[in-house]
């Protein structure tokens, strides 16, 4: 009796520095025809992690946190653009460490959620098909660590002005508040100069600043940095 073909497919890039847990990982999940999983690329440090996930942009990334090149923080930091997209690419951290300081730092970064690597291949398929659709998901009790986390930061007021701003405008205010040339934003967003100079545009018109040293005091009194 042949199994039932899957109903939907999710296209998956691995992002994990030892190649034999990624052919594991391929190897358990990767079969299109059984699992609806579609493996469409993989990385083993950050810079190749970000050029993949630009190029192939999958529906979902599974990222080891410890990475060469500055962990799987970085890669979400350098994702940014690729995540802010009308239906972007999610990101689920795939660790082996279950330390609060790697979930938290993850979760902050974007990823949507983060399972340990002793989940089994079913629960790994279920996970990723969860991210997809826009839903969190995390391994027992890494969850309590970004309850907690964020249970102990203060709730900010609904800020008017920064309500105004469209998701893109964002992306650009901080790293405008960050130093980046505009050069750097539009590689780092794959957008063109001329769009990140209109986006600044925008956001100092909206916020009724004059230059972007005004923007970037405006941005660092509200933590946005």
């Amino acid at each position: 009796m042949t199994e039932a073909a899957p109903e939907r497919t999710a296209r998956v890039v691995l992002v994990d520095d030892h190649r034999m847990f990624r052919t594991g990982v391929r190897a358990e999940i990767g079969r299109t025809e059984v699992t609806g999983i579609d493996v469409v690329g993989e990385a083993d440090d950050v810079d190749s992690a970000v050029r993949v996930v630009a190029e192939t942009r999958p529906d979902v990334v599974l990222l080891d946190v410890h990475l060469p090149g500055g962990g799987g923080v970085e890669v979400l930091r350098r994702s940014v653009g690729v995540m802010g997209e009308q239906g972007g690419v999610k990101f689920l951290a795939l660790s082996v460490s279950d330390a609060a300081d790697d979930v938290i730092g993850v979760i902050r970064g974007g990823a949507r959620g983060y399972v340990t690597k002793t989940i089994t291949g079913t629960d790994l398929v279920n996970a990723i098909f969860r991210i997809a659709d826009g839903d969190a998901v995390f391994s027992p009790r890494l969850a309590g660590f970004v309850l907690d986390a964020f249970a102990a930061t203060d709730t900010p007021p609904v800020d008017e002005d920064l309500d105004r701003l469209t998701q893109r405008e964002r992306e650009v205010l901080r790293l405008i508040a960050r130093g980046y040339a505009y050069k750097e934003i539009a590689k780092q967003l794959f957008i063109s100069v001329k769009t990140v100079e209109s986006h600044v545009s925008a956001v100092l018109r909206k916020l009724q600043l004059s230059n972007r040293h005004e923007l970037t005091r405006w941005a660092t009194a509200r933590r946005l940095v």
